[in-house]
């Protein structure tokens, strides 16, 4: 049948199963938004705020559910707003498809209204991209797309169409199978590393299983376990694996690296053996490189092969999907019982567990130990980035896997609420929220009309410290507290730079009229002892909240290794 290029373009989404597409319109998709129109009862359509918003909200979306999430924008302007959203899921391998409008393309390369060279502009930030400049090429090339987004090492793919392409006509032709040439993802592990890394872990004394978001990928966290278990072997987990091993399994050291873990730090620079599953020893982690682990063996097990030897050189590589590997991997390992390891990491557990001061003080701690503990960490939690972050990553205890979702590589603040969004579009059933700063809250929080007018019931946690936080800790450390460019009270500076200091009384924004403003409910604490009946009854309320917690301004987080630093150089607190 003859159609158009927006019709095909209607035809492959609804191929590929897409539920949901987040975007703006502009001049240069508007074709295609005369075709979602049609399809309105078939494909639900978010209009964001931002760009960016619509990218974040599609990342959430993938994150929690594991399908692509789709998103769209016009050309020049509307492309390059999506650019840090696919950053962001390029550096966390999250399957997203993104569309951009573009200038017909007698006009490309010619300085046309809101032109902007996306393929060029998005290309280190993606997995692949695509320019189509002839109708013809569409359907195989959205197939291409969804395909290479969501195999192999999972990321974001974008796809350039100009409106001319929209308006042409042709054949509509579904290519039911993908074959690119270039492109050949290797699922099974060769079976000859695999019997040599059984090998070394039986033969391993003090064995240490660091694994990261490949376990997640592939749905391999019920694996992991019978791995974990069959060699008695403790699991470290990355940023982006939080969730995927039981929180409270005593083989669980939880995260490591530079806020992590004080135990999983030392178990790294004292074992003989480590096993990497989908990580990729990321500078976080690792602290100086040169210091890494000096008395270990290293195996590394991931789907990329780009990433195995790229930071650490390690001693047997496997290429492969995590799950087809630790598969095949538990037919080799004998059962072991690693019982005086244990008890060593048991004691370095026991001297520096992740803690905070239990006093009156409304510390932001607190808070995130009682969502884990009220939601028994069956709510997905999404975080923004800084301190907040990093103590959600200390402190929330998710029971499964894709219910702790961040932006792990890049870092990128105002992350947290859309991505909300997105997961709690894809999983409406489920409490989702989201724990920002009050910094980073203010970067997309304009996506609080898109929550409130679609009836998305998500949970705001504003852990408000009137700075940003975690660059605010790094100059009370490393700069001698000269406090620069980090308060949000004052236009010159707070906090300790300033004795007689007090919380400004004229707070810019106000949270709570800001929520109201949007139609959402917004709700001030100021106290310890409100805080858990304020979680409690927001839970409870059919609509977006925004909880304004004003939460101790100089609290740190804690343990941390500096910059540069050899992971067992790991700070546990001030002097």
């Amino acid at each position: 049948m003859i159609k158009t290029g927006a019709e095909i373009f209607i035809e492959c989404l609804l191929k590929e199963n897409v539920k949901v597409l987040f975007g703006i319109p502009g001049g240069q998709v508007l074709p295609i938004f005369d075709k979602i129109f049609d399809a309105r009862d078939k494909i639900k359509f978010v209009l964001t705020r931002h760009e960016q918003g619509a990218g974040h909200m599609a990342d959430g979306y993938a994150r929690s559910t594991g399908d692509v999430g789709v998103c769209i924008a016009t050309s020049g302007p509307g492309a390059a707003n999506l650019t840090t959203a696919l950053a962001t899921a390029n550096m966390d391998s999250i399957p997203v498809v993104a569309f951009t409008g573009q200038v017909v393309t007698t006009l490309i390369g010619n300085d046309a209204f809101q032109e902007a060279d996306t393929t060029g502009i998005t290309r280190p930030v993606t997995k692949h991209n695509f320019l189509v400049k002839d109708v013809k090429d569409l359907a195989r090339t959205i197939r291409e797309a969804f395909y290479i987004a969501k195999t192999g090492r999972p990321g974001p793919v974008l796809v350039d169409i100009p409106a001319d392409i929209q308006r042409a006509t042709t054949e509509f032709v579904w290519p039911e199978k993908v074959d690119i040439r270039s492109y050949k993802p290797v699922y099974s592990g060769h079976i000859g590393q695999i019997k040599k890394v059984a090998d070394m872990i039986n033969s391993a004394k003090q064995p240490l299983l660091y694994v990261g978001g490949g376990i997640v990928s592939s749905d391999a966290s019920t694996e992991l376990l019978k791995l974990a278990e069959k060699i008695h072997t403790p699991v470290t987990t990355t940023l982006m694996a939080i969730g995927c091993f039981p929180p409270d399994h005593p083989l669980n050291l939880y995260m490591p690296g530079m806020h992590g873990n004080y135990a999983a730090n030392h178990a790294f620079q004292n074992c003989d053996l480590i096993i990497a599953i989908g990580a990729r020893f990321d500078d976080r982690v690792t602290g100086k490189l040169s210091a890494f682990a000096p008395k270990a063996k290293i195996i590394h097990i991931d789907i990329d092969p780009t990433s195995i030897s790229k930071n650490v050189m390690v001693d047997i590589p496997i290429v492969g999907d995590a799950k087809n590997v630790i598969t095949e991997l538990l037919k080799y390992v004998n059962k072991k019982n690693n019982k005086d390891w244990l008890k060593k990491i048991s004691e370095w557990q026991k001297a520096n567990p992740f803690s905070y001061k239990k006093d009156n003080k409304l510390r932001p701690q607190y808070i995130i130990d009682k969502i884990s503990e009220i939601t028994k960490g069956e709510a997905i939690v999404v975080t923004e980035v800084g301190q907040n972050q990093m103590w959600s990553a200390q402190f929330y205890k998710p029971k499964y896997p894709r219910h702790f979702l961040s932006s792990g590589g890049l870092g990128t603040m105002g992350y947290g609420f859309p991505a909300a969004i997105g997961a709690k579009i894809a999983n409406p059933k489920k409490t989702v929220i989201d724990i920002a700063g009050d910094g980073s809250i203010q970067m997309n929080i304009q996506e609080l009309a898109t929550a409130v007018l679609n009836n998305i019931n998500v949970k705001i946690v504003i852990l408000n410290n009137n700075c940003l936080g975690m660059v605010r800790q790094w100059q009370e450390m490393f700069y001698k507290k000269r406090y620069s460019a980090v308060c949000l009270a004052k236009p010159n500076g707070c906090l300790a730079s300033e004795l007689s200091f007090k919380r400004s009384p004229l707070m810019i924004p106000d949270f709570v009229k800001l929520a109201e403003a949007y139609g959402a409910v917004g709700i001030r604490v100021t106290k310890k002892e409100d805080v858990e009946n304020t979680l409690i009854k927001a839970l409870k309320i059919e609509k977006t909240v925004v909880m304004d917690f004003l939460v101790e301004e100089e609290e740190n987080v804690f343990p941390m290794v500096p910059a540069g630093a050899a992971l067992d150089e790991i700070i546990t607190s001030l002097a």
